[in-house]
């Protein structure tokens, strides 16, 4: 995962979440913050990066992706779009204490046990076979 190897895969600690009046600006990734969107600010991972986000008191669990730079409060972890927020059920605190883990999308392909192949090929061509053009063929070229 690049840069994101260098931190934590899990962090403890307060997430908040975006007021109504950055609604529509641009994120630190150019996109637009939509309320509806399952996305989120984080200090260090990439954009794009995946994160599962566990609110601590209640158990509620969401999956957003990193689109901006912050928090800059002291103590807070992540920032959290309006949805998020709703589905951790933190509307009314404004902030939680939340573990930020990191998902990991690497997807190992499968690898299908060895094949067994020939050790030799045969690769002789019977006598019976002519290089060039055989009779059968011969009179579509004259």
């Amino acid at each position: 995962m690049g840069f994101a190897c260098l931190h934590a895969q899990t962090q403890t600690g307060k997430a908040s979440y975006y007021a109504k009046k950055f609604e529509g600006r641009r994120t630190a990734s150019g996109e637009r913050l939509h309320p509806d969107s399952m996305t989120c600010a984080h200090r260090f991972y990439p954009f794009g990066t995946m994160l599962r986000v566990t609110n601590l008191s209640n158990g509620k669990v969401v999956i957003v992706r990193v689109t901006d730079r912050g928090p800059y409060a002291r103590g807070r972890v992540i920032d959290l779009s309006r949805r998020a927020a709703q589905l951790l059920g933190m509307i009314m605190q404004g902030i939680a204490t939340v573990k930020v883990e990191v998902i990991d999308r690497t997807i190992v392909p499968f690898k299908p046990q060895e094949e067994e192949w020939p050790s030799e090929y045969d690769l002789e061509i019977p006598a019976e076979y002519k290089y060039g053009i055989t009779e059968d063929w011969q009179h579509i070229t004259e």
